[in-house]
């Protein structure tokens, strides 16, 4: 298959970006990095919609979320690049492809810097009545603005922290969780499994809202890829995160899922309100646990804070070193792009501010516009991989480290998923504003990314 790119082709080893990622800073991104935010915050919702079912649907969603890594990491593996899916979509498909992926994905992040800015606040403003909210936001920003205009290892080493604790954290909550399930834990009663016996309490529509949160709980593992292209061994890391996800995911979100249902009423106030976590602790009657544990949750905003500002500013240099942006978010000193760093914390303090001027119709609109991008983005990743994958074998086998399963069916079946996923979100009231608002940003981003491909096709 002949390459579709026009114009100069993707680079592949970002040569004036630092290579200070150890290899053990990237093996804790990738293991801390799927214990999101999103699993501690917005589980409770799912759980809430689907009962004890909410096992199943973080199961499936899991599955398609293996798949969607696994082809990202053969493409990563065969051509790092901190531009990540971005970088293989304009090799594969074009180079507007390159830029709608890329540009939605950086306002993907940049918003949800500011989200998990607010989040960590309002933690802190409930530990110190008075404290105003901005002004914990405005702290945030700049010290993860100050890590990672620094260096690279200053992302990785607060990364690696920051991923052990949540990783220890969750360890020792599934392991509390499965002590008091079998009964065998001073001082508790196991549940047996009383409260799994309404499964689906809501029936095949609390299922899909259940669904639904889910797949976007696992949002952000997309970033060990982008990280990878700064290690000391970029195919290696690569290779290794995505080989090691199946695991990951089952023990950390789905076994978490169903340790929190076998023990928490599904229909428990305490789920939405507290937290599924926090409230399973409670229920075991641990002192101090669930206090615990929301400084476990605060970690894992601050986690996804920093490592969204370091993502942001690496797609948006990726970007403009292909000449899809502007020329000065590419500047690089110290091994660092500093003001493309500067420019994601900037848009995603502006974000924290939108969120207390105009909440009821800016603010939710940017919320809206950015729903589905990450199904936007995997969908760029199949359909370049299927591309991509022809040619690998054809013109560079050896570079082939990971292979996708059962190419090109599972592929396919992973397509068919994004599309049940698009379908199920148009059913839904509350999922179908942002399916068009996602939609119609796409759209725009698509036609300016054509039009700019076609000016400089016809220039050069």
């Amino acid at each position: 298959m002949p390459s579709t790119t026009t114009g100069t082709p993707p680079s592949t080893d970002d040569a004036s970006l630092s290579h200070g990622l150890k290899q053990r800073h990237l093996s804790m991104i990738a293991l801390g990095g799927v214990i999101g935010a999103g699993l501690f915050v917005g589980s409770g919702a799912g759980i809430a919609a689907a009962g004890p079912s909410i096992v199943v649907a973080y199961a499936l969603s899991g599955l398609l979320v293996m798949l969607v890594m696994r082809m990202l990491g053969e493409m990563s593996a065969a051509y790092p690049s901190s531009g990540s899916f971005s970088a293989h979509a304009e090799r594969a498909i074009g180079p507007w492809a390159g830029f709608t992926a890329g540009w939605a994905f950086w306002v993907l992040l940049c918003t949800a810097v500011g989200l998990e800015g607010i989040g960590a606040a309002e933690i802190l403003s409930g530990w110190l009545p008075g404290t105003p909210e901005w002004a914990w936001v405005a702290l945030f920003m700049v010290v993860f603005c100050g890590t990672n205009l620094a260096a690279v290892k200053n992302f990785g080493e607060f990364e690696f922290w920051f991923a052990a604790l949540k990783v220890g954290a969750i360890t020792l909550f599934l392991v509390l969780g499965v002590l008091a399930i079998a009964g065998v834990l001073p001082g508790t009663d196991s549940p047996g499994a009383s409260h799994l016996t309404d499964f689906m309490p809501n029936g095949g529509e609390g299922l899909v809202i259940g669904l639904l949160a889910s797949v976007f709980a696992y949002g952000g593992l997309e970033t060990v890829t982008i990280a990878a292209a700064e290690s000391e061994n970029p195919v290696k890391g690569v290779a290794s995160a995505v080989r090691t996800a199946m695991w990951r995911i089952a023990l950390f979100y789905v076994g978490s899922m169903a340790v929190i249902v076998t023990l928490v009423p599904w229909d428990s106030k305490e789920v939405v309100e507290k937290g599924p976590y926090v409230a399973a602790l409670d229920e075991l009657g641990i002192p101090g646990a669930g206090q615990l544990m929301n400084v476990v949750v605060l970690v894992a905003l601050l986690s996804a804070m920093n490592a969204n500002v370091y993502g942001a500013s690496r797609i948006a240099y990726s970007l403009v070193e292909r000449g899809q942006g502007p020329k000065v978010l590419g500047r690089v000193s110290g091994g660092v792009p500093r003001i493309a760093v500067l420019a994601s914390s900037v848009f995603g303090f502006l974000c924290v501010l939108l969120s207390y001027w105009r909440p009821d119709d800016v603010f939710a609109w940017l919320l809206n516009m950015i729903g589905a991008v990450i199904l936007v983005v995997w969908i760029f990743i199949a359909v370049s991989q299927l591309r991509l994958r022809r040619r690998l074998e054809r013109e560079a086998p050896e570079k082939l480290v990971v292979r996708m399963w059962l190419f090109p069916w599972l592929t396919w079946v992973a397509l068919a998923g994004m599309a049940a996923v698009f379908v199920l979100m148009a059913r839904e009231p509350d999922t179908r504003v942002q399916l068009y608002s996602t939609g119609g940003m796409t759209l725009a981003l698509a036609a300016v990314g054509y039009a700019w491909q076609k000016a400089r096709a016809a220039k050069g």
